[in-house]
């Protein structure tokens, strides 16, 4: 999975454009219409990067960037702030409420797509990196193959994307609901059922014989990726009994 970008954007057509540019570029866009329905999203999950329109129905851009820079959650969000006011004044207005970078429009969409990856690259460096490592797992986001101590695994495209998915965030429990919204997308209904399948297939595809299971069931709430097996802490190996020293020596001298 590429990295998660919201758009608060209330034009549609450039909320399209935007959409379109930023999927070519492998994230995932989710485009929000009005400020007040994006302040209510953002509280429920964030995204890697914010892309927020300075004018924006219900709740301006202004506003909602300094309610995310007040929330513990939201306070290192990196927000991209976009407006028609060129003015030196209002750039520093941007700025000051907490927006990391200020695009005016009509501005460059590949210029805008290079500021987001320049961003993600500080911010969020797993989200873009070519490889991902976990444990005795090797992730390679190019070619779509995956490796365990070497030895090459199969996966379908849904069990790649959910590996990915719990490798850049270990440690971190998903709900089923946000692997459904990470993994699959918000437009897209799929019964939460699914996803047991689906890490079920992913288990049975990375485990062999006595390996480490690295996927971890947190009942109630979801699934994770063990954060002691993404630190390459190997499991301590059972012991075999030792049987009883007296046990020894009497059958020592049966014999």
């Amino acid at each position: 999975m590429g990295a998660r970008i919201a758009v608060v954007e209330d034009e549609e057509a450039l909320g399209v454009l935007l959409r379109y540019n930023l999927e070519a570029e492998g994230y995932t866009v989710d485009v929000i219409a009005r400020g007040d329905e994006a302040d209510l999203r953002l509280k429920e999950e964030l995204p890697d990067l914010l892309i927020l329109d300075w004018m924006l129905p219900g709740l301006s851009g202004v506003e909602l960037c300094r309610r995310l820079r007040q929330r513990e959650a939201s306070e290192r969000l990196p927000i991209i702030m976009l407006t028609a006011r060129g003015e030196e004044s209002e750039r520093v207005r941007g700025l000051s409420v907490g927006a990391d970078d200020y695009v005016v429009k009509p501005f460059s969409t590949p210029e805008l797509v290079a500021r987001v990856r320049a961003m993600l690259r500080r911010a969020k460096p797993e989200k873009i990196a070519t490889h991902l490592s976990a444990g005795d797992i090797d992730l390679d986001r190019e070619t779509h193959r995956v490796r365990r101590t070497g030895r090459e695994i199969k996966l379908g495209p849904t069990e790649f994307r959910l590996l990915e998915f719990f490798m850049q965030a270990p440690g971190r429990v998903f709900s089923r609901e946000q692997l459904l919204d990470g993994v699959w997308g918000r437009d897209i209904y799929v019964d939460e059922r699914t996803v047991d399948v689906h890490v079920g297939r992913l288990r049975k595809a990375i485990n062999r014989g006595r390996q480490r299971d690295p996927i971890r069931t947190v009942r109630g709430a979801g699934y994770a990726l063990d954060e002691h097996f993404s630190a390459g802490k190997a499991p301590k190996e059972a012991k075999e009994p030792r049987e009883p020293r007296e046990s020894k020596e009497k059958e020592q001298a049966a014999g």
